[in-house]
């Protein structure tokens, strides 16, 4: 079933004459980013936080620091548990908990970010980036932590519609957009 939803995806992308959607200010959902080839696999060992997973690969384990978002702090021992911290973590579970994972780098960010972590898109096999579907659901928020990233404009657009659809963290009854 997932390899026939990627074949069809595939087929639109290559009829429509499209790889990789173009970054624009317009960009929306409807222009979620193709599965890219290639991509390390690696077998999720556990989810730290809603932005940061332990991976398995071959016979090391990694820190894993998902590129271009930021969710409230549920586990760092200087800062408080910060509002949605927990329920962000928690969906950070059902999404890639025990799960095969595939891994993007980014040419415009660096492999390592200062703790030693990779800095990587997280991507599941049906095709769903995790990075983004934490910032859609309204888990996370969109992070640019230095220079602009690969997919920066859907990131964007994606927070923008959490927070006019007041999902997550856009919620009245949860934190209204406040950390």
């Amino acid at each position: 079933m997932v390899q026939r939803v990627l074949t069809f995806i595939l087929m639109i992308c290559f009829i429509s004459g499209c790889s990789r959607p173009v970054a624009t200010e317009q960009t929306s959902l409807s222009d979620y980013p193709p599965l890219p080839d290639n991509l390390t696999r690696a077998q999720v060992v556990r989810v730290v936080d809603g932005d940061t997973i332990i991976v398995r690969i071959g016979r090391n384990e990694e820190r894993v620091r998902l590129i271009g978002i930021n969710t409230p702090e549920s586990v760092d021992p200087r800062r408080p548990v910060e509002c949605f911290g927990k329920e962000a973590a928690s969906n950070a579970r059902k999404l890639v908990d025990r799960q095969t994972v595939l891994l993007e780098g980014d040419p415009s960010q660096d492999s390592r970010d200062r703790f030693g972590r990779l800095l990587r898109y997280v991507w599941l096999e049906d095709g769903r980036m995790v990075n983004l579907e934490q910032i859609w659901q309204g888990y996370a928020y969109e992070y640019t932590y230095d220079e602009p990233y690969r997919y920066q404009a859907i990131f964007r657009a994606a927070e923008a519609e959490a927070r006019n659809t007041l999902h997550g963290l856009w919620a009245p009854e949860t934190c209204n957009g406040q950390r």
